[in-house]
C-alpha cells in the first residue's frame, strides 16, 4: 500500500475515555510500516497505552499532542465530547447508531462539531460481513475470566488475570501447568467470540465434547460449544434453519435448560438481536435443577433486554464479578451462595497487545487502503455522520439525534 493524493494526514489517538482503554489502533511496528511507505502519520502520547511512548519513539515515530493539523484520527473507544476536534474525521467505536441513551449527547456533538465519524462496527464487505472487530479476543478473555471466577469461587484452582500477564503466550505457559478439577463449561456462539473462547478452553486443558456427551456423566474437565440447533427450536417443532432463525428469531423458544442442569460455567458469546428467546428466565435460575454457578456473559446485553437475565450491568476489569440472587433478581456479593456474573464490556483490554496487533493488521490490509481512494463504498456504509449531517445509511437516527425519540437503555 502507498498513499495517494486522496490520503489524509493521520494520527493515532490516545484513549481518553474513563476508565482508559489500553488498546491502540496501530502498534509501533505498524505505524513505522506506514511511515516507511510514505504515509504522514503521528501518534498522540499516552501514559496508559499498552505500547509505551518509548516503543513508538524508538522507531522514529513522532509523538504529537496537538492534532489540529491532522485530518484522520484513529482510535478505539468513544472520544469524550470535550476532546472532540471540530471538522475532523474520526474512526473508532462510538456506540451511537443503536439509539444508545448514554451516547445520545455524543451523537449530537458529532453533528454540531461538523465531524465525519466512521464506525468500525459498520465497515462491511459486499455480503454484509464485518471487516474488523475485537470479538475473537473478547471471547478469549471472557472464557478465561469465567474459569478464573469459578476457581476463585470454589478454591479448586487459581489463575492470574490476563491483564496481569504480558501477552497470551504468557497465559499459555500458565495453562500448561494448570490442573483442572472435574468441570463442565457450556459455550454458546460459533462466530469470532465463540472461536476465541473455544481456543482458551482448549488451551486451558478442557476436552471438547459433543452436546449429547456433555449431557452425560463425565469425569474430567470438558466443554461443549452449542450451535443454534442445540439451544433453540421453532415453536411449531419444525427443524431449525439458521437463515430463518436470523430473520425470524422471535418464532423460536429456548431449549437450553438441559445444559444448565449439568454445567458449572456458562460462557455466552452469541449475537443477540433483541427478539430471540432468552436462554432461561430468572425463575429458571431459582430452581434446584439450575446448576450453573458462574456466568461469563461476553455478549453483555443488559437486562431486561438481554439473553441472560442476570446481566444487570456491565462489570469492570477492576471489579469483574458480581453476585446475582435469582430469588430476588438483585445484585449481591459474589463468590458466596448466589450465581456469579462476569460481564465486562471491554474484555479485549485485558489482552491489549495481542488484540491491538491483530486489529491493526486488518486496519493496514483492508481499511486504510480505502482512504486512498476518491470514493469508497465500504467507508460510506460506515459513515454515521458526515461534516455535520447524518450519513446516508444512518438517517434513521434523525429524531434520536434531535432528542425527539426516547433513547434505548
Amino acid at each position: 500500500m502507498s498513499p495517494t493524493e486522496y490520503t489524509p494526514t493521520i494520527a493515532v489517538l490516545r484513549e481518553d475515555k474513563t476508565p482508559p482503554d489500553a488498546r491502540v489502533a496501530l502498534t509501533p511496528r505498524q505505524v513505522a510500516k506506514l511511515r516507511k511507505a510514505g504515509y504522514d502519520i503521528v501518534v498522540q502520547p499516552s501514559p496508559h497505552r499498552c505500547y509505551t511512548d518509548e516503543e513508538y519513539r524508538k522507531l522514529g515515530i513522532p509523538l504529537q499532542e496537538d492534532l489540529s493539523d491532522r485530518a484522520l484520527l484513529l482510535g478505539i473507544k468513544e472520544v469524550p465530547i470535550d476532546r472532540l476536534l471540530a471538522g475532523k474525521t474520526y474512526c473508532n467505536f462510538a456506540h451511537v447508531a443503536k439509539f444508545q441513551a448514554y451516547n445520545q449527547p455524543l451523537l449530537r456533538a458529532l453533528l454540531d462539531k461538523g465531524i465525519t465519524h466512521i464506525d468500525y462496527e459498520y465497515l462491511r464487505d459486499d455480503a454484509g460481513k464485518r471487516l474488523i472487530a475485537f470479538g475473537y479476543w473478547a471471547g478469549m478473555v471472557g472464557a478465561h475470566n469465567g474459569l478464573w471466577a469459578y476457581g476463585k469461587r470454589t478454591g479448586q484452582f487459581t489463575l492470574p488475570r490476563l491483564h496481569e500477564l504480558y501477552d497470551y503466550a504468557a497465559a499459555k505457559a500458565v495453562y500448561a501447568k494448570l490442573k483442572l478439577p472435574k468441570l463442565k463449561v457450556v459455550l454458546t456462539g460459533t462466530g469470532r467470540v465463540g472461536a476465541g473462547a473455544a481456543r482458551v478452553l482448549t488451551d486451558a486443558g478442557l476436552r471438547r465434547v459433543s452436546a449429547a456427551e456433555f449431557l452425560e456423566e463425565t469425569e474430567d474437565a470438558v466443554f461443549t460449544q452449542l450451535t443454534i440447533e442445540k439451544y433453540a427450536r421453532h415453536q411449531s417443532g419444525k427443524a431449525v434453519v439458521r437463515k430463518h432463525f436470523y430473520k425470524h428469531s422471535e418464532e423460536y423458544v429456548s431449549t437450553f435448560l438441559p445444559y444448565a442442569a449439568v454445567a458449572d460455567v456458562f460462557v455466552n458469546g452469541i449475537y443477540w438481536d433483541g427478539k430471540a428467546p432468552a436462554f432461561f428466565t430468572r425463575e429458571d435460575m431459582a430452581t434446584e435443577s439450575f446448576r450453573i454457578k458462574t456466568i461469563a456473559d461476553v455478549t453483555c446485553d443488559i437486562a431486561p433486554l438481554s439473553s441472560v437475565p442476570s446481566t444487570l450491568k456491565a462489570s469492570t476489569i477492576a471489579d469483574p464479578v458480581f453476585g446475582f440472587d435469582p430469588q430476588t433478581g438483585e445484585e449481591v456479593a459474589p463468590y458466596r451462595n448466589a450465581i456469579d456474573v462476569m460481564s465486562i464490556d471491554n474484555l479485549p483490554s485485558e489482552l491489549p497487545r495481542d488484540a491491538s496487533k491483530a486489529f491493526g493488521d486488518i486496519l493496514l490490509s483492508t481499511i486504510l487502503p480505502e482512504f486512498d481512494k476518491p470514493q469508497s463504498k465500504i467507508l460510506d456504509g460506515a459513515t454515521v455522520t458526515r461534516a455535520g449531517e447524518l450519513g446516508e445509511q444512518f438517517t434513521y437516527l434523525s429524531d434520536f439525534a434531535a432528542g425527539k425519540l426516547q433513547a434505548s437503555t
